[in-house]
């Protein structure tokens, strides 16, 4: 307990400071330099290596090395590149994730184990892989995963063309009890999903609501390649101009996690792609505290909120890019590029 509380105090510290100026690919080979060869054996693969497309967020047994296994000269070169791939709001809320381990360890009496008899609920849990192009030096991604935690990046020397699929969660929601209770680290998410569909006129709301039962998770799954979901529920053309708003707000409360620069490419392909295109779709309860669902689609983007687990108090948030998820998209042409020579 000791050490999670160690390690949170790092987070903390490594949260105050900044790291603007310092380039992604310096920040990535800054880690991969700080590990052991044992270490840098089990982080880096290729760009090519199937693990890479393998994207999941429940506690299982995964590759690559974790907090568990660092020095403090190790984590802080963790952490400074994890930061550096998210924004500030996007970070936070992965630190709090990673933060509500230890609430499931007191609400659980940690009494769940993973098969191999270690604790299922574990702060320090988190892995990272690093992915290197062997024919091309300037290609290369990583990915950071554990329990309700799924990130995963495509880069070019130092440009982020990928950040999806992308996983955040919050188990509990809300924390019933404690020294954080009442704390809900995707507390946008839920407010202005609700804030969206109670503006909806009762006609509206008969487009937008697809299932007065909300789906037991999200649709998409870990699927690989995700695609529109239907029904589509109500269109951004049906919408009122404050509701076409709040719509976009709450897009923005997800795409705001992503760094700077990538945030503001993934909006221009939505607003180029058409938001005309977009859709919004509910399931589920009007009010909070039962379950309830909602999605965000449009020809480029799928969004995915689902809160019923746990009588309503765990949520599960994912982003996908239906053209770009794990960069495949930019891959495929620099693949293609590479066999014309």
């Amino acid at each position: 307990m000791k050490l999670r509380y160690r390690f949170l105090g790092i987070l903390f510290f490594l949260l105050a400071m900044t790291i603007h100026g310092q380039e992604l690919s310096v920040l990535a080979n800054n880690f991969i330099e700080t590990l052991s060869p044992e270490l840098k054996a089990e982080t880096l693969m290729n760009l090519d290596n199937e693990e890479r497309l393998k994207f999941n967020f429940v506690p299982i047994k995964r590759k690559g090395v974790t907090f568990k296994d660092f020095n403090e000269t190790q984590k802080e070169a963790a952490i400074a590149l994890l930061k550096a791939s998210l924004s500030t709001d996007g970070y936070k809320k992965t630190v709090a994730i990673t933060q509500l381990e230890n609430v499931l360890i007191v609400l659980e009496n940690n009494e769940l184990k993973m098969p191999d008899g270690s604790p299922m609920r574990d702060p320090l849990n988190y892995h990272f892989l690093v992915f290197k192009d062997k024919s091309n030096d300037t290609f290369w991604g990583w990915s950071f995963e554990g329990h309700h935690i799924s990130l995963n990046f495509i880069a070019q020397e130092n440009k982020i063309l990928s950040s999806t699929p992308s996983f955040l969660g919050s188990n509990p929601a809300i924390v019933p009890s404690g020294p954080h209770k009442g704390k809900e680290v995707l507390k946008e998410e839920s407010e202005m999903g609700f804030k969206l569909v109670n503006a909806l006129s009762n006609e509206q709301l008969n487009k937008a609501l697809i299932s007065s039962q909300a789906p037991r998770d999200i649709i998409s799954g870990t699927r690989i390649s995700a695609e529109n979901l239907e029904p589509y529920g109500i269109s951004y053309a049906e919408l009122s101009t404050s509701q076409q708003k709040a719509l976009k707000d709450l897009i923005h409360v997800y795409i705001n996690n992503y760094e700077s620069e990538f945030e503001k490419s993934f909006w221009d392909k939505i607003n180029t792609s058409g938001v005309e295109g977009l859709s919004f779709a509910w399931a589920g309860s009007l009010t909070p505290g039962k379950a309830h669902y909602y999605r965000i689609q449009s020809p480029v983007i799928l969004i995915e909120y689902d809160n019923t687990q746990n009588n309503a108090n765990h949520v599960h948030t994912v982003v996908r890019d239906l053209s770009n998820d794990f960069g495949s998209d930019v891959l495929k042409a620099h693949y293609e590029e590479s066999h014309k020579h």
